[in-house]
């Protein structure tokens, strides 16, 4: 820092593809701080150094960083809304940070904040915590395979004729060119470079003639260089993109780039040489076609007969008085998981949580700390498998004695967020943003609430979180939109619960049809048994008594084919679908019909 005159120093969580999830060669700010979570900012000042997450993160981040370091709260009242406005504050400073860690969209924001107060961003050539890290691991070099169209519905030449398309309508020159970094979902390739997440490092130059992936040589095995003949790819090494932005390579036109770009690219260019346009790439890959939907069904499906046979399995142990960790909960329902027909292994990190644990929305037991699940507290496990057909993630919060009235009325009011959302009907142009307040109704009318946000997009055989749909968002759902619908509420250092299922956005036909076929709805992808020991039955509407039993008897009827030769798996099942609450699952008018 000396060296290069900052007063400041930032080091995103992010790689050099603005990853949420990385490898661990890019694991810069764990391993400058010491925090794990997968969203949170370190930066470093001369004399002190800040860490900055939100909510999801505040306790963990405070139990893992030491005295060196300060917790900033972001979203905490009187606190920054996040790291950008807290550093957005200092004046007459040098800010340094690696540009390929900083997307445009955020590079723009931080210097129209800066620049009043007489500050700037400072891009060092070299990465300075690379400088300073001596055992670093090396970067992967899993090779990169196909994902067929049995699994995709569509092949890479047509997603290429789409894009050119996109390209075309741009009021730009006819050698307009676009630069993402969304070549697995464009080219139907997965890979291995990050944990739990099918992807690789690769940049991806489509423009109207030429298409140029910049992918390592390690990873391409000779299958694949023939596909990208195939399907018209030229293949560069990943550090040449730099020289071919350098050289202007495709031309006198424009390149169009998305707000998530690296920042690192659009200083290799000039204001004259692109423009930035929403991602289409992004656009194209939120709207799921009929394979893809129908795909994720089935993994949803196997993944959720591995829930009830994990489920199942815990129950008869804490019944049978055996002690049982987290970590060894979350390890057996993983070695379920892992018999399933295209397992790939799992979407995040698992979250098995008792007692105190389960109010940390994020926590992930570790062996040698792993607390013993009790049976005074909810349990609250949140997982899911990756599958060649489909992402799955859900959650489920279950209790193996006798509920405290307190933890019945939170569960109920969670419960009721849960289904105001499921079975939400609203006309297109609809936001997730603007359904929100469904989820929280119950819990606000007693001034409770929850911190994170109800549910985001994900995707098919990629990360458990995609965009730009979710409920936080202002893009307008969508029909193929997939979005995940989970409230909860947490009891900070005493017990939390959560309730997860995966949506699907559908066209719905409605009795009035007001202005036309214009009507969507959401129907269920998750197949999993909601617990009803923690209901309090009489907070419940007729028609959401009616819900929750047909959600019950559904996943008995569409899980038995699966589980008929698990014994304890079909007793938990037919347990669970019959108890607690006895009102008809006809009742209360529930009923959809899909487009």
């Amino acid at each position: 820092m000396a060296k290069d005159t900052l007063d400041y120093y930032v080091v995103p969580s992010e790689d050099a593809h603005q990853s949420e999830y990385v490898a661990a060669s890019d694991k810069r700010r764990e391993f400058v701080s010491g925090f794990s979570g997968s969203a949170g900012e370190a930066i470093v000042s001369k004399s002190s150094a800040y860490l900055i997450t939100d909510s999801r993160y505040w306790l963990q981040a405070q139990e893992q960083i030491d005295e060196n370091w300060t917790l900033i709260r972001a979203g905490s009242v009187g606190g920054p809304k996040d790291w950008i406005e807290w550093i957005g504050r200092v004046k007459g400073a040098r800010i340094g940070i690696d540009a390929r860690m900083l997307s445009h969209e955020k590079a723009t924001l931080l210097n129209t904040k800066l620049s009043p107060l007489d500050s700037k961003l400072v891009y060092p050539p070299q990465n300075l915590v690379d400088l300073v890290w001596r055992d670093k691991p090396p970067k992967p070099k899993e090779p990169v395979y196909e994902q067929g169209t049995e699994f995709t519905g569509k092949d890479a030449i047509y997603k290429l004729t789409k894009i050119r398309e996109w390209i075309r309508q741009q009021p730009a020159s006819t050698s307009t060119s676009t630069l993402g970094r969304s070549s697995p979902y464009t080219l139907n390739l997965r890979g291995s470079d990050i944990p739990y997440n099918p992807l690789f490092h690769a940049y991806l130059f489509v423009s109207l003639d030429t298409a140029v992936i910049f992918l390592d040589s390690s990873k391409v095995v000779d299958r694949l260089a023939e596909y990208l003949r195939r399907i018209g790819i030229e293949r560069r090494d990943y550090t040449d993109l730099w020289p071919f932005l350098r050289k202007r390579e495709w031309g006198d036109g424009k390149i169009l780039l998305s707000p998530q770009t690296p920042y690192a690219i659009s200083l290799m260019l000039t204001h004259y040489r692109y423009t930035i346009a929403p991602s289409h790439i992004e656009h194209i890959m939120s709207i799921k076609n009929e394979t893809e939907i129908e795909c994720m069904k089935r993994a949803y499906l196997r993944d959720g007969a591995s829930f009830v046979r994990f489920l199942a399995w815990l129950d008869q142990k804490l019944n049978d008085g055996y002690d049982i960790t987290e970590y060894e909960a979350a390890s057996r329902l993983t070695e379920f998981r892992r018999k399933n027909k295209n397992f790939m292994g799992l979407a995040y990190e698992n979250i098995s949580a008792s007692g105190p644990n389960a109010s940390l929305p994020h926590y992930s037991p570790k062996r040698s700390t792993a607390r013993m699940i009790d049976r005074e507290t909810p349990y609250l496990n949140d997982s899911g498998g990756q599958y060649r057909d489909g992402t799955c993630d859900t959650t489920r919060t279950v209790h193996f004695g006798r509920p405290s009235a307190e933890q019945s009325e939170a569960y109920t009011r969670v419960l009721q967020g849960h289904i105001a959302i499921d079975s939400a009907i609203f006309p297109e142009g609809t936001s997730g943003q603007q359904l929100d307040v469904l989820a929280r109704k119950a819990l606000w009318k007693e001034g409770l609430n929850y911190l994170h946000g109800t549910g985001h997009g994900f995707g098919s055989f990629l990360t458990v979180h995609e965009g730009p749909q979710g409920f936080s968002s202002s893009v307008p759902l969508v029909a193929g939109h997939v979005i995940t619908n989970e409230p909860g509420f947490y009891n900070e250092g005493k017990w939390g619960m959560r309730i997860e299922s995966a949506l699907v956005v559908r066209r719905v036909k409605t009795k009035g049809e007001f202005n036309g076929d214009i009507w969507l709805g959401f129907e269920r992808l998750t197949c999993v048994p909601i617990q009803t020991r923690m209901v309090k039955e009489s907070m419940l509407t007729k028609e959401e008594k009616a819900w929750l039993k047909e959600h019950n008897q559904r996943c008995l009827e569409r899980l038995s084919p699966l589980l008929k030769d698990d014994k304890r798996a079909m007793a938990w099942l037919k347990r669970e679908a019959a108890r607690g609450i006895g009102l008809a699952p006809t009742a209360g008018g529930v009923s959809i019909e899909w487009d």
